[in-house]
């Protein structure tokens, strides 16, 4: 049955690791990507019979993804925060990405391989994130609105990371090349923000006046893709298309309807990408380097846990806050995935290089829950501390 066979295996793969990871009160996604290792190294891909046309569907999910994110995006969460947001944001994803830059060259990377480590490493994950915070029930708490305003411009930056780093994968010439990708990039922003709000908003109002939901799903998804595609056709990212169609999206008065419609197909897609992610993995890898794993990841989620701690006390947040968005937000996150395979297929990260994002990445998402849940204790200790002095 070809790719159908695939498919249906890689979901019920998918379920039986989903019903685990929640069964260990994990996130989902752990469980999709292991059900991929399962289904590929461990297993030597005997089930799948065509991993070049899942990795096909999984661009759909990453799609998809960044188009969902675009319609919840929302300026009203990053204004209570926004100077840490905004601000303090941008200064970690740069710091984080200099001591990857600065690890891959130590350890005798190449430049650009170093630079695509840093970046992959210096995203935090929004769903380990949220999902920790509401296991723990810090939801709503001041620490987890700096968090979340923090997570959204994280995501944000996604996209010109999209842009940018695939164009350093060839030096020759670079600075024109940027130049002329950050100006594709500018022209299409203009279109999108000129035609975008003013035809789409019309197209959605006729949609829903016809009254069929069938009508209403389909356009709202070809809207995400036939958008992406039109990007990539002018040469930028698929990914990043779908994601501006999704902000242009989110300023339509049908924009709850639409993220509620187009869910269901973003979590089924979502999980083809992750569990192909976990193809793509190598348990020989992880044992032949286990050492080079932990303590890069040690020293990668060191850093990134002082960052955060540093600029919650620049910004003059005091108490738990610091140390909340150290032990909370050192990981590396789901989009680091995203950007990974990017830079493979561009040829900016080698396989071995790739195996390595996706260890040091997946430990640290997996040690997020028992780290975080040590805030309450040593906080406990340190107010103790100060009461007595």
């Amino acid at each position: 049955m070809g790719i159908t066979a695939d498919i249906a295996i890689i979901l019920l793969a998918g379920l039986a690791g989903g019903l685990v990871a929640h069964w260990l009160r994990q996130p989902l996604i752990l469980g999709y990507i292991a059900a991929g290792v399962l289904l590929g190294p461990i297993t030597g891909h005997a089930w799948i019979h065509d991993l070049h046309e899942i990795e096909m569907l999984a661009e759909i999910g990453v799609a998809l993804l960044l188009f969902a994110l675009g319609i919840e995006f929302s300026l009203k969460e990053l204004r209570p925060v926004y100077r840490i947001a905004l601000i303090g944001t941008p200064i970690q994803l740069l710091l984080t990405m200099g001591v990857g830059l600065a690890a891959g060259q130590w350890l005798g990377w190449s430049w650009t391989g170093s630079l695509w480590f840093g970046a992959c490493v210096s995203l935090s994950s929004t769903m380990v994130v949220l999902k920790t915070l509401q296991g723990q029930g810090r939801l709503g708490t001041l620490s987890s609105r700096v968090m979340i305003g923090m997570l959204l411009v994280q995501d944000l930056a996604l996209v010109p990371m999209l842009i940018l780093l695939p164009e350093l994968s060839d030096l020759r010439g670079s600075l024109p090349v940027l130049g002329w990708a950050l100006l594709r990039a500018v022209v299409f922003l203009a279109l999108m923000f000129v035609v975008g709000t003013r035809l789409i908003p019309r197209l959605m109002r006729l949609v829903s006046r016809a009254g069929s939901r069938e009508l209403f799903l389909l356009t709202v998804t070809t809207l995400g893709l036939g958008i992406g595609f039109a990007t990539y056709k002018v040469g930028l990212s698929f990914a990043f298309g779908a994601f501006m169609a999704g902000i242009v999206l989110s300023e339509s008065e049908h924009n709850h309807q639409a993220l509620s419609d187009i869910l269901p197909l973003r979590d089924v897609f979502g999980l083809v990408f992750f569990a192909s992610v976990g193809m793509l993995l190598d348990p020989a890898y992880f044992r032949d380097n286990f050492l080079l794993i932990m303590g890069l990841g040690a020293v990668i989620s060191a850093f990134k846990g002082l960052v955060f701690f540093s600029l919650a006390a620049v910004f003059r947040y005091r108490n738990v806050v610091p140390l909340a968005l150290a032990l909370t937000m050192f990981q590396a996150g789901e989009f680091s995935f995203i950007l990974a395979r990017v830079g493979q297929s561009v040829g900016g990260i080698a396989p071995d290089l790739y195996s390595l994002i996706m260890a040091v990445t997946l430990l640290s998402m997996f040690l997020t829950p028992l780290v975080s849940g040590l805030v309450a204790p040593i906080y406990g200790v340190v107010r103790r501390r100060r009461s007595r002095e």
